[in-house]
């Protein structure tokens, strides 16, 4: 039976262990979406993780939903990011961008010149968003149009193609936390009378084609994908997740390097995706040492994702080969500042 700590074979790379570092949105890129150099420091720091999964990266300048979070969309991106992907592989790592699409979680003030953010339906999401003049209320999105929606799935394959000349392995497709995907697929959210809406087939077309442009671009092997069913954010309600997910899974068989999912709702998606996705299968959210050596070892999943952990422990799969204390982050630094809270927790001694 497989460990925690066992090697895994995934499309061309050979993980030294199944402790894969969760994306996590740190808020530490420039304006122009550009990764500084502290962030080349922060994986760097984090390499002896079996994989890192970067923070969520957008696709377009339509797509970018936060303030300072990085994208994938332009000369200058590829760039930067060049140097974070040489900083993790020359330490020894491997590492994969996620890439997303936010939809009606952006705001007008950061979309190319002031545009209305888009999604499958003309549905306003509810709340604020944050921004450095405080936080402000959630513009109603438009509806893609029909024709418009194949060309999104192109920004997917291109940012993918700019990954890869950037020098990560590969990418990850946010396909979760409510944002374009998952918007698609919420039936709460997709009120669509298109080929994009109404059935579960139909909803779950984008994500199909999503997948599809972005391994006929860099590859099966380099291409992996996120769920998360029924998160608790950004208004994700998926009342017929039942369905969905078994139909999502079992088509994406296959068809993926690995499927990652993640358990922040109510929705038990690892029986599922374990059950009807053949490949490597990441399970994540909630998992400590115990469980996580204890769902590898029963095969619930191929590797475990971690996120919290990561943040004040760069040397994180030492500290649990060697059963060695772990730090506890200030969440007042998460998503903001500099150095402080990112790159100056100190390995274990």
């Amino acid at each position: 039976m497989p460990t925690l700590f066992d090697p895994l074979r995934l499309g061309e790379l050979d993980l030294p262990n199944r402790i894969i570092m969760a994306p996590m949105t740190r808020s530490r890129a420039q304006a122009d979406g550009c990764a500084p150099e502290i962030v080349a420091d922060y994986y760097r720091q984090r390499a002896s993780a079996g994989l890192i999964l970067s923070e969520a990266i957008y696709i377009s300048p339509m797509a970018k939903g936060y303030v300072r979070t990085p994208g994938l969309a332009t000369a200058e991106h590829v760039v930067a990011w060049s140097r974070v992907t040489r900083a993790v592989h020359d330490a020894g790592g491997r590492i994969f961008a996620q890439l997303y699409h936010t939809g009606r979680v952006a705001l007008p003030d950061w979309l190319p010149g002031g545009a209305q953010p888009v999604s499958a339906s003309a549905l306003k999401l509810n709340g604020q968003n944050k921004t450095d003049d405080g936080p402000k209320d959630f513009a109603t999105p438009r509806a893609l149009e029909t024709s418009e929606i194949p060309g999104v799935a192109g920004e997917y394959a291109q940012a993918a193609r700019n990954a890869i000349a950037a020098g990560f392995d590969g990418v990850e497709i946010h396909a979760a936390s409510g944002y374009l995907i998952q918007q698609f697929l919420d039936a709460s959210i997709n009120r669509r009378s298109d080929a994009y809406g109404g059935s579960v087939q139909n909803r779950a077309r984008f994500l199909f084609e999503v997948a599809e442009a972005v391994t006929g671009a860099i590859g099966v092997a380099r291409t992996g994908m996120k769920l998360s069913p029924r998160i608790k954010f950004n208004d994700v309600a998926e009342p017929d997740a039942e369905d969905v997910y078994p139909y999502v899974t079992k088509n994406l068989s296959g068809k993926l390097a690995y499927l990652h999912a993640a358990k922040q709702g109510g929705y038990e998606i690892h029986p599922v995706a374990r059950a009807n996705f053949t490949g490597v299968y990441f399970a994540g959210a909630g998992f400590n040492l115990q469980s996580a050596q204890e769902a590898v070892t029963t095969g619930v999943a191929d590797a475990i994702v971690f996120g919290k952990p990561y943040l004040a422990n760069p040397d994180l799969a030492r500290r649990y080969r060697e059963n060695l204390p772990l730090a506890d982050a200030d969440p007042k630094t998460i998503y903001w500042g500099g150095a402080q809270g990112y790159t100056d927790y100190p390995a274990a001694s």
